[in-house]
């Protein structure tokens, strides 16, 4: 363990993480038997990649394509090796910038980003985001449609390995249905990987199926301001 009192919180917060996940595991006849954490460093600086890599963590998540892009490209030149998962949604003219970095895509909801994908890293781990609100400006394309696009993904040489999908707004027991049918749709699919649970939901998730949670603030704490991203 590193001596930075700043990684020894992460550390003791991660285990808290991890004693919430196992114990919501041990209620549900349904819950996987292994479930990784995802520490999300959407927002901070590299200071807390490094503190989840002194904690044992070799992956992390992130929202935007600028902040991955600067983040692993520190990382790189400093040595830090560490696995960096796709999380957000992501513009096509974007993907060129990441591709090299990215170990998993959680957010491709439809052919197009796919084939983006696919031209700049063929072979890609990917997973399909479901829309599990039914709202019509949230992005994931609807549970319906998942088989059609999962399809298509492999055709263009991606390798879709799960879904993945945000709770609808709302107390977390309102996101159990959702989560149970994105679960279902995977199992139907003979997919392994289910990306579903964030710090507030959680327990639901991994009640429900989850083998993968994304957690932020419940590791690192409330996110500081956001600046302005720099256009281009």
């Amino acid at each position: 363990m590193s001596d930075d009192p700043h990684a020894r919180v992460v550390a003791d917060r991660l285990a808290a993480v991890g004693e919430r996940v196992e114990a919501a595991r041990r209620r549900s006849a349904r819950a996987a038997d292994r479930v990784r954490i995802l520490p999300v460093t959407k927002g901070f600086d590299l200071a807390v990649v490094r503190a989840a890599a002194a904690a044992g963590c070799a992956e992390v998540g992130e929202n935007y394509a600028q902040e991955l892009e600067r983040k692993a490209t520190t990382a790189a030149e400093e040595g830090l090796e560490m696995r960096w998962h796709m999380i957000g949604g992501v513009q096509r003219n974007k993907v060129r910038r990441i591709a090299e970095f990215v170990s998993l895509w959680h957010t491709v909801d439809r052919l197009s980003l796919g084939e983006a994908i696919a031209a700049r890293a063929p072979g890609a781990a990917v997973m399909v985001q479901c829309n599990l609100s039914n709202e019509p400006h949230r992005p994931g394309c609807a549970l319906e449609e998942v088989d059609t696009l999962v399809g298509q993904l492999g055709e263009v040489d991606l390798e879709v390995v799960g879904l993945m999908g945000v709770a609808p707004l709302g107390p977390p027991e309102g996101a159990r249905p959702g989560f149970r049918a994105l679960v279902d749709r995977a199992e139907a699919l003979g997919l392994p990987e289910r990306s579903i649970g964030m710090s507030g939901d959680l327990e639901v998730a991994v009640e429900e199926g989850a083998t993968l949670v994304r957690v932020g603030t419940a590791i690192f704490g409330p996110r500081p301001p956001r600046e302005p991203r720099p256009a281009g």
